[in-house]
């Protein structure tokens, strides 16, 4: 299996037909991105924990992590099953590496950032779904080390997948308007040109690397699950751009395919 960073922008996602973003997640299946897994592994930026801690439930409900949306959105549902032997197979994986205290929370569900891209992928809702959290007090070589242990579950038929936003500036953003600042423009065009040149430690390092780091991403949780996909496809995996638009201006939804070769 390929593994995808995948950019989820804003909530509205779920509802706003005018989003080219949702109509490249509603065609994925179409596309012919990868083959339908036997379950998904997500790395949301929206489940922030001091460690690694994987959902283990049978049923997965989703969580309306949003506050002051159209109502239509707290009425959506997406009721995929969960995934607890592939939480235990993440944990295994993870112990296995030397990541210490992987915990297990039963009762959490889906966050947005995990069931608004998978309603949208997979709107059947028949593919168990695991989610793993991220850690904001560790850096962008943590997280890639995190999926560089994860990488045998692509030969296990899972799909991974890192969900942020490739620029995440929501105390910037422009609502009434998609002019896209030069400052998230440099950024966005450096990512891709570092990631379609394979130089996945400047990703890792993109503080120091990238220009207006801390204006792309104030915060780091919708960048690290790109460390993680990356690492879980390896250092000789292919970067490829699949889909590319804004929001807001400050909101980028690039999201790129990482293939290793056989």
């Amino acid at each position: 299996m390929d593994t995808f960073y995948i950019s989820h922008g804003a909530p509205t996602l779920a509802i706003d037909e005018s989003l080219p973003a949702r109509h490249f997640l509603k065609t994925w299946q179409e596309q012919g991105l990868t083959k339908k897994p036997n379950s998904v592994l997500i790395i949301s930026g929206h489940w922030e924990t001091d460690v690694p801690t994987v959902n283990v439930v049978q049923k997965n409900d989703i969580i309306y992590d949003f506050y002051g949306f159209p109502s239509q959105m707290y009425k959506l549902k997406y009721p995929a099953p969960g995934a607890p032997e592939l939480a235990k197979r993440v944990k295994e994986l993870l112990t296995a590496s030397g990541f210490q205290d992987i915990k297990e929370d039963t009762k959490r569900g889906l966050d947005h950032g995990a069931w608004i891209p998978m309603m949208l992928m997979y709107p059947e809702a028949d593919i168990p779904v695991c989610q793993l959290s991220v850690q904001t007090n560790k850096d962008g070589t943590y997280h890639y080390n995190m999926g560089k242990a994860l990488a045998p579950l692509r030969d296990e038929g899972v799909l991974i997948i890192g969900s942020g936003s490739a620029v995440h500036n929501l105390r910037a953003i422009r609502s009434s308007s998609n002019i896209v600042p030069s400052w998230a423009q440099e950024f966005d065009t450096w990512l891709k040109d570092t990631l379609l040149e394979g130089r996945y430690e400047d990703v890792n390092h993109y503080e120091e690397k990238a220009p207006n780091p801390k204006m792309a991403h104030p915060w780091p949780d919708h960048f690290y699950p790109l460390h993680v996909a990356i690492g879980a496809a390896g250092e000789t995996a292919k970067a490829q751009l699949i889909h590319s638009s804004w929001q807001g201006g400050t909101l980028s939804y690039a999201s790129y395919k990482f293939t290793t070769p056989a």
